[in-house]
């Protein structure tokens, strides 16, 4: 289980392969929760035709990629609002209305600038080899040779004895870091799983940490060296996904706080650097995986300008409520979330312009509305009542959901649970349900009493060096304060043969994720969404039957100590 302290949850937030492990144990469900009978013609409700039909409307071209801010936004929030009053379902808003205005500062950065060591120019191809954005809303962002300095991983974890920065005055310059957390070994060469998780990612090795923190020591700019294995994606996601407009929400200030320029640069072009500074990158690397490593100052410096457009807009998440009956349990509340964003379009590129995001998430906002027409086929509503929100922004750093936390519709401490849905299994019913971030709250024993019964088994995430928990819109939900569950359809797939379940998920990190190519295409099968699906609205249904809270777990370090 990673490891992130009580230190890092105080810090703000911005924004699939081959799952397969051995069965984990995980404790039953009590009593009372797995006695309850969950009604056949609700969990029915959920199928593959209302499901693939609303797939296929928020995936298509006449959506725009659903960029918030855009046509696609104005589309979406009306298709999702509309589904919802179809069910019956009351308005999320107590205004009576079914948005949540989030108010966003877009900015559209045309970025340029250079590395030079000593008396040679390191251009940056900004269309290739680095990215670079600014959360500064200023029509321009200049940074002027700020000195260059190696800080390791950009960690500061007083509670694991660790500081990448040894006291080092950083404000004025451009840091240099890794991504993802320090590979912490033991004398006998295993990982430390005591330090930073040991293969699973914290928040600490995310790239808004990272940025977090340069802002915090008053840096100039901040620069992190892209690797596949570490980040979980290859460098075109990062491209994609940097590209264009980007939003922030909104502030008095114009973000005046936060690190001018933020950047990436690929591997090759770090290699670059390192080598015209005299330096061994991968000596480097490895030092900066011991506590004792200290700052290296690099002999040159870092020049950006990033001339930006500059909008205001006010983008919107969608939410719609099931009142409960309970007259002590209906205050509190169950959340569903989604997210309904993705990248827009990009008419400068060849091809198809239009980034569809029809796995992520047109299947997780239309999941959204198949548990929300299950729950709204119930003969009686439940004990609880049920909020269905979905959010926007998560692709520019998970904002929606952060701005639902800091100022929720209702009094988030009648938020017990959040079930969050973030692009589901489209390629058949599997024998494996994976927790992501497993160990975290009891909402994972219920969990595994419905997987038992449909035949399945519960695994731990494989892929915990990928931060998965860490990296979609419960998280938000988590810190503050709110067990949150996300579970994954596996990759075992049933009836076909070995292994074929990793082809399909590499494929799609290879081929279409943050691509155009993400589109429905002839090997989705949606039973497996069907049943995972029906697994998720059985969790929330004996949630919201049963009084008992969820709970985080002893050892989750988002538990609160009274």
């Amino acid at each position: 289980m990673r490891v992130l302290l009580v230190a890092v949850l105080a810090l703000s937030l911005f924004s699939a392969c081959q799952r397969q492990a051995p069965s984990a144990a995980v404790a039953p469900a009590p009593a009372a929760v797995a006695a309850l009978t969950v009604p056949d013609t609700a969990k029915a409700a959920i199928a593959a035709s209302t499901l693939m039909a609303s797939i296929e409307t928020l995936s298509s071209d006449a959506f725009e990629g659903r960029l918030p801010g855009t046509a696609g936004e104005e589309k979406t929030v009306a298709f999702l609002t509309e589904q919802f009053k179809a069910l019956g379902l009351a308005p999320g808003n107590p205004d009576g209305s079914y948005v949540q205005k989030v108010p966003l500062a877009g900015i559209d950065g045309r970025p340029s600038g250079q590395l030079r060591v000593k008396d040679q120019v390191i251009p940056l191809d900004f269309n290739g080899n680095a990215v670079a954005v600014t959360e500064r809303y200023q029509p321009e962002v200049t940074v002027s040779e700020a000195p260059l300095v190696f800080v390791g991983y950009g960690v500061q974890a007083p509670e694991l004895g660790w500081d990448d920065y040894k006291g080092l005055d950083v404000r004025g310059k451009t840091l240099v870091m890794l991504v993802n957390d320090p590979p912490v070994r033991k004398a006998d060469g295993s990982l430390d799983e005591a330090m930073f998780g040991g293969k699973a990612m914290t928040y600490y090795g995310r790239w808004t940490y990272k940025y977090d923190i340069a802002s915090q020591l008053g840096a100039a700019a901040a620069i992190i060296v892209h690797q596949t294995g570490p980040a979980g994606y290859p460098w075109f996601v990062v491209a994609n996904s940097w590209r264009g407009e980007q939003f922030t929400v909104a502030s008095a200030d114009g973000n005046a706080g936060r690190v001018a320029v933020q950047s990436w640069i690929a591997l090759d072009k770090a290699r670059e650097l390192f080598a015209a500074a005299g330096l061994d990158f991968a000596a480097l690397e490895a030092a900066a995986a011991r506590p004792d490593f200290r700052p290296v100052e690099i002999a040159g410096s870092a020049s950006f300008t990033v001339k930006n457009t500059l909008r205001t807009v006010d983008s919107h998440n969608v939410a719609a409520r099931l009142p409960g009956t309970d007259p002590a349990l209906g205050k509190e509340l169950i959340v569903y979330s989604a997210h309904w964003d993705h990248l827009g379009r990009d008419d400068q590129r060849q091809g198809d312009p239009i980034f569809n995001g029809a796995l992520d998430n047109a299947t997780g906002t239309a999941g959204l509305i198949e548990v929300a027409r299950a729950f709204s086929r119930l003969p009686e509503p439940p004990r609880r009542s049920l909020l269905f929100l979905a959010v926007t922004a998560e692709e520019q750093g998970l904002i929606g959901s952060r701005y639902y936390a800091q100022n929720p519709l209702y009094p988030i401490g009648d938020h017990i649970a959040n079930i969050n849905m973030d692009a589901l299994n489209p390629y058949g019913p599997t024998e494996d349900v994976i927790v992501v971030g497993k160990g975290q709250s009891t909402l994972e024993d219920v969990l595994a009493g419905v997987v038992q019964a449909q035949g399945r088994r519960l695994v731990a995430d494989p892929d915990s060096d990928k931060g998965y928990y860490y990296r979609s819109d419960h998280f938000n939900f988590a810190k503050a304060g709110v067990p949150a569950l996300y579970a994954d359809g596996g990759s075992v797939l049933r009836d076909r043969p070995a292994g074929t379940g990793q082809r399909l998920r590499e494929a799609y990190t290879r081929e279409a994720y943050h691509q155009p190519a993400d589109q429905i295409t002839a090997d989705w099968n949606p039973a497996g969404m069907v049943e995972d699906l029906q697994m998720l609205f059985e969790v929330g249904y004996r949630v919201a039957q049963t009084p008992e809270r969820p709970q985080w777990k002893d050892g989750s370090e988002f538990k609160r100590t009274p």
